[in-house]
């Protein structure tokens, strides 16, 4: 079968990000349409989406070494119609007032000298850019679009990282139009910050969404280096074995191909750019010991799969613990799979290929082989131990 051509498509929004609150923007989402032709073939919509620093076309959808590392590609060819949606401020959706260098991170200017930068500056908007509301509303916009384009009931999702700040609020809070939620890496901490009474989701700043928010970060850019992006995955590779040669390379190309801007950017000499990876700063809240139980949702009207790989010390540090999302998970309906020689980068490591098998069996069935619940560990031969 020949391999499955993306379509790219702009989906249509009102923002309701504080630096552009109600503008029509178009949101960037990206198709891979697997679902079999014929009168009587049945879609099955999964939506993907980013963490906080790396767009879901380089996370998902990496060419390199053919399609190997395409998480999407091979959803698509396993028989799903897949989304890859950006957020605000990532990839090739808007990225309001990030194109001012002053308006980076003042810990991260340095990147940025000499170019564009002679000195370090204040940012002219001293404001996060996103915040979850925002981030919650564009993923509604994205999931109705493709509940009306492909008439499908209720999407699966699936997240990376930094994602479950955005994919398991909004699955408690839309659970009609959820299927399933998968979150590969999650972000979790416990006592993270606080929403408002009733249900710990309503914005703990009266004010979002303004057009003038008040300054609670001080800047609406972040910024990472070639360097730091190795220095940072290095630090959980444990094994030759683990990472192919070349993927840092791959990742780091890819990702400036998304950023016209931001290639342009950093480097110790001037007119010889290095390239920055620009992502959004967003101010996030609702997601910790008291929301993930409201309304007995995960784990039960929404079945939930947490992989992780067993190296990972981003998800899991004295702030965060993908262990304790799994228990916070008040149903039965839950899954989880600490995976052998895998870090937090397991998209674009050997161990990928686990991922993807886990994944293609859990959107189509909510199970693995014969499992519907409990705890396991993957090792390198993909065998599966339980960890109860």
């Amino acid at each position: 079968m020949p391999p499955i051509t993306p379509v790219n498509h702009q989906v249509p929004h009102t923002s309701t990000v504080p630096a552009n609150a109600g503008q029509a923007v178009k949101l960037f989402v990206r198709e891979y349409d697997g679902t079999p032709p014929g009168p009587n073939a049945q879609r099955k919509a999964v939506l993907m989406l980013h963490g906080r620093s790396v767009p879901s076309v380089v996370a998902f959808d990496l060419r390199h070494d053919g399609a190997k590392y395409s998480w999407a590609q091979y959803l698509a060819e396993a028989g799903f119609d897949v989304f890859l949606m950006e957020l605000t401020g990532s990839g090739l959706s808007p990225r309001p007032e990030m194109d001012r260098p002053c308006n980076t991170n003042p810990q991260h200017q340095g990147l940025l000298m000499p170019n564009p930068l002679s000195t370090a500056c204040t940012p002219p908007y001293p404001h996060e850019l996103g915040n979850s509301k925002s981030e919650w509303g564009e993923v509604d916009t994205v999931v109705e679009w493709i509940r009306s384009l492909r008439g499908a009931a209720k999407v699966a999702l699936v997240g990376q990282s930094a994602a479950s700040f955005v994919f398991g609020p909004y699955a408690i809070q839309n659970p009609g139009k959820v299927e399933s939620l998968l979150l590969l890496a999650p972000i979790y901490p416990p006592t993270g910050r606080p929403g408002v009474p009733p249900n710990g989701f309503g914005a703990p700043v009266a004010s979002f969404p303004v057009s003038s928010p008040p300054s609670l970060f001080g800047f609406p850019v972040n910024l990472s280096s070639r360097t730091g992006l190795e220095s940072a995955w290095d630090k959980e590779v444990r094994s030759p074995k683990q990472r192919a040669a070349g993927m840092v390379e791959a990742v780091w190309k890819e990702c400036m191909a998304l950023d016209p801007v931001g290639s342009t950017w950093g480097g110790p000499t001037a007119g010889q750019p290095e390239g920055v990876l620009r992502f959004r700063n967003s101010y996030w809240w609702g997601w910790n010991q008291d929301t993930v139980p409201v309304g007995g949702v995960l784990g039960d009207e929404v079945p939930v799969m947490i992989v992780y790989g067993e190296h990972d010390q981003t998800a899991n540090s004295p702030t965060f613990s993908v262990p304790a999302l799994y228990d916070a998970i008040p149903g039965v309906r839950k899954l989880m799979f600490r995976v052998a020689c895998a870090g937090h980068s397991m998209v674009w490591e050997r161990q990928s290929k686990v991922l993807h098998h886990l994944s293609r069996q859990w959107l189509g069935h909510t199970r693995i082989d014969d499992l519907e619940k409990g705890s396991y560990y993957v090792d390198e031969d993909g065998a599966y131990t339980d960890t109860v």
